[in-house]
């Protein structure tokens, strides 16, 4: 099953890669750029601490 959705977002991540030859570092840094022009507000959540659960408490 196709879905229409999915495939537009293909074919747009599709086009924006090859705008930049595949090169990640200006992908993200092209991301980064429409994000801050976006206006929206970019909140950054630190990293939550992971919980031991009964299987690595068993080992530790």
């Amino acid at each position: 099953m196709k879905d229409p959705i999915v495939e537009e977002v293909r074919k747009q991540r599709m086009k924006h890669t090859l705008k930049f030859k595949g090169d990640i570092s200006a992908i993200c840094e092209d991301l980064q750029k429409i994000q801050r022009m976006s206006g929206h507000e970019i909140i950054r959540l630190t990293p939550r601490k992971k919980e031991p659960t009964a299987r690595t408490r068993k080992f530790a």
